[in-house]
């Protein structure tokens, strides 16, 4: 019989774990682990799928200065 391997840390512990190691805000945090989820390369996503269920990154909409003339 294999020996199971340990489950990994969630997101939220992740998140939390960076808050308190670098100093960031805990929706900072958040956007650190979900980027380095991203990022993650093939042979860790296979290692541990739930790499996989982290959505894309939303695209920052241009913001328009309303003194700018609508530019």
């Amino acid at each position: 019989m294999t020996p199971k391997a340990k489950k990994g840390m969630g997101f939220k512990a992740a998140a939390k774990s960076v808050a308190a190691k670098g100093g960031y805000s805990p929706d900072q945090a958040a956007a650190i682990v979900a980027n380095a989820s991203r990022n993650a390369s093939p042979k860790a996503k296979k290692a541990n799928p739930n790499l996989k269920k982290v959505t894309p990154a939303k695209k920052a909409q241009a913001r328009t200065n309303k003194y700018s003339g609508g530019k």
